[in-house]
């Protein structure tokens, strides 16, 4: 599985892109966010995917949950955020 990292400047338009591709691929896609700036543009990514599938009549689940994550050597709690096709 690849993960997105996505940072506070990640345009939301490109990752709702990325997450589309990815879940044509595995029809599971996950996030990975650390800090309050990087969940929003993540937010927004995925709510913006929704909108470009929605009219094909995929409507996509968001999960979220916590990760631990290494960042030069040191323990960080992020976001990972779930997303996948609602069967």
């Amino acid at each position: 599985m690849e993960n997105l990292k996505i940072s506070s400047k990640s345009n939301p338009n490109s990752v709702a892109g990325a997450i589309i591709g990815v879940l044509k691929e595995n029809k599971k896609a996950e996030l990975q966010a650390i800090g309050a700036g990087a969940i929003n543009q993540a937010i927004k990514a995925v709510a913006i995917a929704r909108g470009f599938v929605a009219p094909s009549g995929i409507d996509l689940i968001c999960v979220p949950a916590f990760s631990e994550v290494e960042v030069e050597g040191e323990q960080r709690t992020g976001m990972k955020l779930i997303v996948r096709e609602e069967k």
